[in-house]
């Protein structure tokens, strides 16, 4: 049985492990508001560019996109909507740099993991240290993403080699995996496909527009900017959960702190008192042994 000596300093260090604990927690839910209004922010924006492309996509004559490149690439505007058979797959991973936020970035990795014939592309820290750990085939990394603010010309340059990749042939799907911000304590991964482009199909009647550039010249300048958008809105997501993952998982540790202490505290005085009984019993024996 431990004495009172080790018990008191564990009681001690899980105090100081609360305390750090409930801090973090505290941290967490003052970023996670600004995170979260950027993150709902560019939902709009994302539904407003597809109501866009969804109207533009009714005017558009398939034989024009092949003679349409996208500016300053020297691959048409028909390369990213060509379906082809799937042999080989590229998977982009939004995980986080920095660990305690529970399953957040095990629920990625093994959402990821699903097939084979893949290479990846790591967002992350955790997702580049897991893909390196176990030798799987790395195409690109990105660390340092999360900051206060996370940077357009991230998603730029995350969506423009996936673009190229498409282009060349080195890859015939690209996916982008990440959790999703639902609420405060709820995220939800989910699995988008960037390439090949889908163009979001015509509903409702053909409204009468007057294009002074063509639609295909529209479209790629569109394209582009659409799967950005897309990268973009699942950093900012991803971002929002994190704090949220954070806040929660802080949140569950502060508790079972609390309950460990309230443990040890109980067996403090368990020992305390089987002490004391024990020095009773013994001067209780010396007196009658006297008498």
């Amino acid at each position: 049985m431990p004495n009172l000596l080790d018990i008191r300093r564990r009681i001690r260090s899980v105090k100081n492990t609360q305390q750090i604990t409930q801090a973090m927690k505290m941290v967490s839910a003052a970023k996670l508001r600004r995170a979260q209004e950027q993150a709902l922010a560019a939902r709009p924006y994302a539904q407003r560019l597809a109501e866009m492309m969804n109207g533009l996509a009714a005017y558009l004559d398939p034989q024009d996109l092949t003679d349409v490149r996208i500016p300053g690439e020297e691959w048409a505007l028909s390369a990213l909507l060509a379906q082809r058979p799937v042999s080989q797959r590229r998977i982009i991973a939004v995980t986080t740099d920095s660990g305690l936020v529970g399953a957040f970035n095990a629920n990625v990795i093994k959402a990821a993991l699903g097939t084979s014939d893949t290479s990846f592309a790591a967002v992350g820290r955790k997702a580049r240290d897991y893909f390196k750990r176990h030798e799987l085939p790395l195409a690109g990394e990105h660390i340092g993403v999360f900051g206060r603010t996370i940077d357009y010309d991230v998603a730029r340059q995350i969506s423009l080699t996936a673009m190229r990749a498409y282009a060349t042939g080195a890859t015939d799907e690209v996916l982008l995996v990440g959790n999703e911000f639902k609420s405060v304590l709820q995220q939800r991964v989910v699995v988008r496909r960037l390439l090949p482009f889908e163009l979001p199909q015509r509903q409702g009647e053909r409204r009468d527009y007057i294009f002074e550039t063509p639609p295909a010249q529209l479209l790629a300048q569109l394209l582009p900017r659409a799967i950005e958008t897309q990268v973009y809105r699942a950093l900012l997501e991803s971002l929002a959960s994190e704090h949220a993952a954070r806040m929660n998982a802080m949140e569950a540790a502060t508790s079972n702190a609390g309950d460990l202490i309230d443990s040890l505290t109980l067996n403090m005085n368990r020992v305390r008192q089987a002490a004391i009984t024990k020095e009773i019993i013994e001067v209780v024996s010396g007196a009658a042994a006297l008498g």
